[in-house]
């Protein structure tokens, strides 16, 4: 089951009575499906209370999963947006989680300047700050002239000095436990030159993602959010770009897969190497034992999503599959890959 929710004032007072009725939703379905014996359908509807009862809409996001069968449930809450579904299946379809798994990303955001430097963690929209390895690290005192500062950032002179260079050598070392215990992609926000010193002292930025942004040291989280999601968007369209580009290459290859018919067999066998879905592409299909072929929402034998079962099937086997906007893929019809074979 699947349904939006909001997380702040006024959006989020409709939450409470959306997610009931999605609820009410699902119980009806059960009742009203001549598949589901009264015993599954009696334990189903106690799992969907039971995880009813456990959510607190105080923390939440923009959409939650929640799973049921008889003798589990699973609450998950997600950071990007989801449509209001439920869905009866065998097996539960998990397509919004990898979406939201692969959206949210979480990076570092190093903010360095001359006295300070703090520790952000960053995900799909938003970075906060984290206390971790040490994080902020302050100059002592008596080791910074704070006189030699600029008003909005620091001064020049001041990375030229001797003291700078090793405190920023001490929170390249600091960073660099960091990565090794928690590894994710580094942003260093800071001035010019402190971004240079920051370069020379250590060894992080060479693989890090350098974004000259004076004052974030000092500064909120969504100051630091600001500065580095134009860098974010920049990337994720070099990415889309990448993955139509590998697909243009694969269609010259002969190895170039579309539509759910095609890549579900090809899912299947585990010929799928690389799978790219359009973020809201859904479609219901029938299996009539050769080909997939088109079905109504409840139809007794569709697969109401069956792009979810191939992302599974393709994650199970190996393939790293990528979620575009909407239209990127063009005549491949919301879903294309690249085979193995």
């Amino acid at each position: 089951m699947l349904t939006p929710t909001h997380r702040r004032e006024p959006d989020n007072a409709q939450d409470r009575v959306r997610l009931r009725n999605a609820v009410a939703a699902a119980k009806k379905q059960l009742e009203e499906d001549p598949a589901v014996s009264r015993d599954r359908r009696t334990e189903v509807s106690r799992e969907l209370d039971r995880a009813l009862a456990e959510i607190d809409l105080t923390y939440a996001e923009d959409g939650l999963a929640i799973f049921a069968a008889p003798g589990e449930h699973q609450v998950w809450t997600l950071s990007r947006s989801v449509p209001e579904r439920v869905v009866l299946s065998d097996t539960f379809l998990t397509r919004n989680l990898v979406a939201a798994q692969a959206a949210e990303r979480p990076f570092w955001v190093l903010s360095v300047a001359a006295d300070r430097v703090k520790l952000w963690s960053g995900g799909a929209d938003r970075v906060v700050e984290e206390h971790l390895g040490g994080f902020p690290l302050d100059r002592p005192a008596e080791d910074f002239d704070p006189e030699r500062q600029e008003r909005i950032g620091d001064a020049p002179s001041t990375f030229r000095d001797e003291g700078t260079r090793r405190f920023l050598r001490d929170a390249d070392a600091a960073m660099g436990r960091v990565l090794r215990a928690h590894p994710r992609p580094l942003y260093v926000t800071g001035p010019e030159p402190a971004l240079s010193l920051f370069d020379e002292a250590g060894a992080l930025a060479a693989d890090a993602v350098l974004v000259p942004h004076g004052g974030l040291a000092h500064g909120t989280a969504e100051a630091v959010w600001q500065a580095v999601r134009p860098v974010l968007e920049d990337e994720a369209r070099g990415q889309v770009e990448a993955v139509a580009r590998e697909l243009d290459a694969a269609r010259g290859r002969k190895d170039f897969a579309a539509g759910v018919d095609e890549l579900w067999e090809s899912a299947h066998t585990g010929r799928v190497r690389l799978l790219a879905v359009e973020e809201h592409f859904k479609v219901t299909m029938r299996d009539d034992g050769e080909h997939l072929l088109p079905a109504a929402d409840g139809d007794l034998d569709a697969r109401e999503d069956i792009v979810d079962e191939i992302v599974e099937q393709c994650l199970e086997t190996g393939a790293d599959v990528r979620f575009v906007p909407d239209g990127a893929l063009g005549d491949a019809d919301g879903i294309a890959g690249v085979l193995r074979y």
